[in-house]
């Protein structure tokens, strides 16, 4: 371990360091610094390194380890300024806090912070800290959209993406998530809008037209029980508009049998989605009907929403299965964890590690819970960015949308 005011030019580079009241009280970091870089790192004090930082040499660290515990309260507003600073270099921050009151922690990282590791330091958590900051961010969590060879039929000239929603358990917001990815959809480029098809498939108990406070109508049962004789007119006329952004095949009015549909139905529904749209979202039911295969193959990419519980694991175990005896394209499926663990909820997060490992699967989407004004945006039927933007669940919808529009339009650019 090296003092950081008394470095020299010598032979190994500075790539990180240590900044607290004193690095004595971290015995602890002090090894694993010593593991994890050996002679590459150094030690300031807070005024110390807010002056570094602000230095031209500063901009070769990878990341600070800023080290602090409940005696450090004096110094929270040069910590705060440590972290901007530290940030507006392009310089990573992991916090390592001792007895740090959540409040406190959740200042902090807002402010900035990549990442957070518990004092004492568990064994490998810095490790991990440090390999998951040197990690390449992901540009998206889905796959670039393909284009088919020949053209979609349906008579609108387009060739949208399909991306159905499919709740793995009752209750774990598909349909929240299917809406809303939606209308996030529609609205994320403003000067060149999408054109997008919501289709509510859960034909019993569907709840988009809740969610969107739209009417249901006969004409949707008219349409599904009839696709032979369906065109262009047809299916654009069940349709109901949202906002003129938006276009929503609601569940019919009145429940009806699952098999009321055939596969060639859906395929027929899907054919002129895709041609007259851009995006075709589609709420799926949790139950696995006979034309779920349909959808499947058309699928650009298939959501799978799962929660932090037994019953998640247990259907999502048996749909794998499913799928794996009747060889359907297993590889689209993209697993997204609702009401996901936060940040520093490091019980929950191994949880969920736990499971994703015993299912086999990657677990690519981590969706916070929006809490209450999710609810109330169901209850109002309204999209999260009209009721509240700025909740943790729609920011993170937001990103998907933006990460997917991104990819379909590198795909359609180079296609």
């Amino acid at each position: 371990m090296t003092s950081m005011p008394a470095l020299k030019p010598e032979a190994a580079p500075i790539l990180a360091c240590t900044v607290s009241r004193d690095v004595q009280n971290f015995d602890l970091l002090i090894e694993d610094m010593e593991a994890e870089l050996g002679e590459s790192w150094g030690d300031l004090t807070f005024a110390d390194a807010l002056l570094f930082l602000r230095q031209p040499d500063a901009q070769a660290l990878e990341f600070v380890a800023i080290a602090m515990d409940d005696e450090d309260d004096p110094s929270l507003p040069l910590i705060r300024e440590l972290i901007q600073t530290a940030k507006s270099q392009q310089i990573r921050v992991i916090l390592i806090a001792e007895e740090l009151s959540p409040m406190m922690l959740h200042q902090l990282l807002r402010l900035g912070a990549d990442d957070f590791v518990p004092y004492p330091l568990p064994e490998g958590a810095l490790r991990e800290a440090v390999a998951r900051l040197r990690k390449p961010v992901a540009v998206s969590p889905v796959p670039p959209v393909e284009a088919p060879p020949a053209a979609v039929p349906g008579g609108g000239g387009r060739d949208g993406a399909v991306l159905p929603v499919h709740g793995l358990a009752g209750g774990v917001g598909s349909t929240t998530f299917a809406v809303n990815l939606a209308w996030e959809l529609a609205t994320i480029d403003r000067k060149a809008p999408a054109s997008v098809c919501l289709l509510d498939l859960d034909l019993q108990f569907g709840s988009c037209a809740t969610h969107l406070d739209l009417p249901r109508r006969e004409a949707v049962y008219e349409l599904l029980s009839n696709t032979a004789m369906m065109d262009r007119d047809a299916f654009l006329q069940a349709l109901l508009p949202f906002n003129d952004r938006l276009k929503v095949l609601t569940a019919p009015a009145d429940i009806l049998p699952l098999d009321l549909v055939t596969p060639e139905d859906i395929g027929r529904i899907l054919d002129m989605a895709r041609s007259n749209f851009d995006y075709v979202v589609i709420d799926m039911p949790s139950t696995v009907v006979q034309w779920t295969e349909t959808v499947m193959s058309q699928a650009h990419v298939y959501f799978a929403l799962l929660e932090l519980d037994m019953r998640s694991a247990q259907n999502a175990l048996r749909l794998i299965r499913a799928m794996k005896a009747e060889d359907l394209p297993i590889e689209k499926m993209r697993y997204a964890l609702n009401r996901a663990p936060g940040f520093t909820d490091l019980s929950g997060k191994g949880r969920a590690k736990r499971l994703a490992e015993s299912l086999d699967i990657d677990i690519e989407l981590w969706l916070p819970d929006g809490q209450k004004p999710v609810t109330q945006a169901n209850d109002h039927g309204l999209p999260l960015a009209e009721t509240a933007a700025k909740n943790p669940l729609r920011k993170e919808l937001q990103k998907l949308a933006k990460s997917l529009h991104q990819i379909n339009q590198t795909a359609a650019a180079t296609g």
